[in-house]
């Protein structure tokens, strides 16, 4: 097979394209095993043996439940997230697939298996311009403050951070590499105005990945008003040539890079493209990201990889997670239900509780996100808490070696939480591992002290794999009195179901930091 010509692989992009961003522009997040984070003193325990434990996951392309297991030859699982576009506060909607995410990532792990996790930022795209410019900001300032403020959730929602976190304008040189490659092959071509577009009718397979048949599909270089397709997002219904290049416009400012077809800046699809063959290569082991994202950019991603290495399988294994719905209604913002961390923080909830919440159903599900259900979240924590204190005391532990770090082995021991862990092996099934937890942790019968230890590891390692932290620090402040007032104002407001003045209250705290967390008897007050 020909190196370089238009059927061969053109594995030398990766290469080329890691060498001309040798400026270190990529963001490289060196940062241990997580594996080896989860750990429980285990006294008298021997020595831990490592046995892989499959984890199957159902794939998007071929529909059918699959073993995640490395490419033969590699000793580390590739996996590679969409991450956020960084142009305002994430909401709770991209959180539950990132928190999703996080939870096969840190399954892997126990199970043994040695990960490597990128997730991207999106720092250019119309959206983070136009951002931008409203705020009188460089593109840089306005996504790093986003980017920052991304990072800050991420961490108070337990979500590891991944491996690497390459940004879309540092890896601007690979992006442009790649769309050349196209261009050469014969995937793509030039308009007038400079822009570049991806030529469908060349990739006998696009489709795959959503089951369109390609014999059935019509495609088009033009809208119907005879206008090239530059969107970013489009329906399936209407595929046709994508951007790869943007041409210069006035409305991008000063936001444009040079190319070999003239200043412009990358369209969103080949973003991912050029990443992942940075830090992965030409094929990887599995690409995850939201339902949204299926069709048309993970479709597109697909396509235009493919062509442009010439090599087949970009990606074993794809991992897609569903809607979240708030309330029983579609997220908008038309509706005002496109909350943000902060937003339920200040509602009085925690964000462990926020996490537990957006991992409770099950990923291929969509998930009715409501502040009842929150409120049953905070119930469940503490719960899982309680149980967690009577088998440590059976098991003559302490919280603080509950957590401790102190070994680096997966270990085997899971005591009656086996059950448990095998529910989660099989397609992530969190809601059934959690039911299986408060199963055995409604036994009455108290265990030996050898049988609780054995429970204890188990329970140490599936709460590691959901990142549900127990026995977080509650300091206690004093309530100055104008907060108590307010307090005790918003209180009898609400008893007397004077809905829109409790609400206005609770806002009243908020403004001066301090959150009011309703119980069924009353209310507690704790600072922001």
């Amino acid at each position: 097979m020909k190196k370089g010509g238009p059927d061969g692989p053109l594995l030398s992009v990766g290469r080329s394209l890691v060498e001309e961003s040798s400026g270190e522009r990529e963001r490289v997040r060196s940062v241990p095993d997580s594996a080896q984070q989860f750990r429980l003193a285990q006294r008298g325990q021997g020595s831990l043996s490592l046995r892989p434990m499959p984890v199957f996951l159902h794939d998007t392309m071929s529909r059918e439940k699959r073993p995640l297991l490395p490419k033969p030859g590699r000793e580390t699982y590739g996996m590679y997230c969409c991450g956020p576009t960084v142009y305002g506060p994430a909401h709770i909607g991209n959180f539950r697939t990132f928190a999703v995410q996080d939870v096969l990532r840190r399954t892997l792990e126990v199970a043994g298996l040695k990960v490597k996790h990128v997730r991207n930022i999106t720092d250019v795209d119309d959206k983070t311009i136009r951002g931008a410019q409203a705020a009188g900001q460089t593109l840089g300032d306005f996504t790093k403050k986003w980017t920052d403020k991304f990072h800050a959730d991420c961490k108070a929602l337990g979500l590891l951070p991944p491996h690497v976190e390459p940004s879309a304008v540092e890896h601007i040189p690979q992006q442009v590499a790649m769309i050349k490659a196209l261009v050469d092959r014969g995937h793509a071509y030039v308009a007038k105005d400079g822009s570049v577009y991806f030529k469908v009718c060349t990739c006998a397979d696009y489709g795959k990945l959503n089951h369109i048949d390609f014999s059935k599909l019509e495609t088009q270089s033009e809208n119907s008003a005879g206008e090239a397709n530059d969107a970013d997002e489009y329906e399936r219904e209407s595929a046709s040539d994508f951007a790869l290049w943007k041409s210069r416009k006035p409305e991008d400012g000063a936001n444009f890079w040079p190319s070999p077809w003239g200043e412009g800046r990358p369209g969103w699809h080949i973003e991912c493209s050029a990443m992942s063959l940075a830090h992965l290569g030409a094929t990887f082991d599995l690409h995850g990201g939201g339902i949204d994202l299926c069709f048309p950019h993970h479709e597109n991603e697909i396509a235009q990889s493919e062509c442009a290495t010439g090599v087949k399988g970009f990606a074993a294994h794809w991992f897609h997670s569903a809607h979240l719905m708030v309330e029983g209604e579609k997220m908008s913002k038309s509706k005002g239900n496109l909350y943000t961390l902060d937003e339920l923080v200040a509602k009085g909830f925690a964000p462990m509780e926020v996490r537990y919440t957006l991992i409770s159903g099950h990923y291929r599900g969509s998930l009715n996100f409501t502040m009842k259900g929150v409120e049953d979240s905070r119930s469940a924590l503490a719960k899982l808490e309680r149980g967690a204190d009577r088998l440590l005391a059976a098991a003559g532990f302490t919280r603080a070696e509950f957590a401790a770090p102190v070994a680096q082995e997966v270990q085997t021991s899971w005591g009656r939480f086996a059950k448990a862990w095998e529910v989660l092996q099989d397609d992530l099934n969190i809601p059934g591992c959690l039911g299986q937890v408060f199963t055995v942790l409604a036994e009455k019968d108290e265990p030996s002290a050898e049988q609780a230890r054995q429970d204890v590891s188990g329970l140490a390692k599936i709460l590691f794999a959901l990142g549900l932290e127990l026995f977080a620090a509650k300091a206690e402040v004093a309530v100055p009195a104008e907060i108590a007032a307010l307090g005790a104002r918003r209180w009898a407001a609400k008893q007397s179901k004077d809905f829109a003045a409790a609400d206005q209250l609770r806002k009243d705290l908020a403004a001066l930091g301090w959150t009011m967390l309703d119980r069924k008897d009353g209310y507690d007050l704790k600072k922001s």
